[in-house]
């Protein structure tokens, strides 16, 4: 393995890692030598991805911690439990999203916007904040948010998603601005349309995933596994002088935005 992917010895903390990307990236720093937190809101889901990853990593490289992102109480659990049981974070990857509401802004509800922004934005700017000591004791650290193409574009049935990842890449700009000078790289991660449970309404028919790969230019959909070599270049000294940037991992359909 060479030196420059290494993360031996480091901890990284994820949301959303029980299944689709999250568990992609989560195996994916494992492999490279990181010690593991696999957070969602259910905790047999999460177990079964720390027993995945320790069956082929070996014992002890991954645990498993139920979190649901909207209560701050429980961010602040998930982050003192994964200071207890591994000690400090070194890597923070903010995968958890939600949206309730798929159609015009004109109809969304003030709860679902509410929700949506909150789960989003709010709680990653929550949990940058609780892991952010860690990091800058070390005098580095790697934070990763998931953000969305979405971002850079108006849609007629995800308006208020889109808003929320925009603000993501917003509050990532914020955050590398503020903490570089500790040595904290903060960037985040946008993905196109990729095949998970959380986006099937976009491509669970012939027709929608025609249309897709016809507008792509690698001409496929994302599969969670594309997002493995990113989070590991990401938590890696590989990308030493990288902070404060929006990657998008889609095929190539946003370079014409």
């Amino acid at each position: 393995m060479s030196q420059l992917f290494d993360l031996s010895g480091q901890v990284a903390l994820l949301t959303g890692a029980s299944k689709g990307m999250g568990k992609a990236m989560a195996m994916a720093l494992a492999e490279h030598g990181s010690r593991v937190v696999v957070s969602s809101r259910k905790l047999d889901q999460c177990e079964a991805v720390a027993d995945e990853i320790n069956s082929l990593c070996g014992q002890e490289r991954a645990i498993a911690l139920a979190c649901n992102i909207g209560y701050k109480e429980q961010l602040q659990a998930l982050v003192e439990q994964t200071r207890e049981r591994l000690g400090p974070i070194d890597t923070l990857v903010a995968n958890a999203g939600v949206n309730p509401f798929y159609g015009s802004m004109s109809d969304i509800p003030d709860d679902a916007f509410d929700k949506i922004m909150a789960s989003n934005v709010r709680s990653n700017h929550w949990l940058c904040q609780m892991v952010a000591p860690d990091m800058k004791a070390k005098g580095r650290g790697s934070i990763m948010i998931t953000s969305s193409t979405g971002a850079f574009s108006g849609s007629e049935t995800l308006g208020t998603y889109n808003i929320s990842k925009l603000a993501d890449i917003a509050l990532v700009r914020n955050l590398a601005l503020e903490w570089g000078p500790q040595g904290i790289r903060v960037n985040a991660i946008c993905p196109g349309l990729v095949r998970t449970e959380f986006a099937r309404a976009l491509w669970d028919n012939p027709e929608a995933v025609t249309r897709v790969n016809e507008a792509t230019p690698l001409r496929r959909l994302g599969e969670s596994d594309d997002f493995k070599g990113i989070v590991v270049y990401l938590a890696s000294d590989a990308s030493a002088y990288m902070t404060g940037q929006a990657l998008t991992i889609c095929g190539g359909t946003n370079m014409y935005r």
